[in-house]
């Protein structure tokens, strides 16, 4: 009988022990997620919004590091030109990345005031 009740105190104490052990896990899952799962979704997001933009004519870098150009989209491959005349069907999950279009360079012109003139030319 009284080993009944000792267990009956003891259970009490037993559960601060209990919250004190999930405390420290509810914090590490909070921190796992952060660090981990939030990043990866933010990565598959950015990946999957480039893989929607790809239209005929965009540079691209697959994930094999060759260098091509998008000549026909279709819904989960492209066909690309890699070389003058040589062109490959690949997935589209081969994109590592969308390289910038260069843009064609034009002169800067001089400033100009109101009546249009340039400054230069004043001079």
């Amino acid at each position: 009988m009284e080993q009944q009740c000792g267990q009956a105190a003891g259970g009490a104490g037993g559960q601060g022990s209990l919250m004190g052990m999930l405390f420290p896990l509810a914090i590490f899952v909070v921190i796992f997620y952060f660090f981990i799962i939030r990043p990866q979704k933010k990565r598959q997001k950015a990946q999957d919004q480039l893989l929607a933009s790809l239209t005929r004519g965009d540079q691209i870098v697959t994930i094999g590091g060759f260098f091509a150009t998008i000549r026909e989209v279709k819904d989960d491959s492209i066909v690309v030109e890699i070389a003058d005349g040589v062109k490959v069907r690949i997935l589209k999950s081969a994109v590592a990345t969308k390289r910038a279009a260069a843009a064609p360079q034009q002169k800067e012109s001089a400033p100009r005031d109101e009546s249009g003139t340039a400054e230069e030319e004043k001079n």
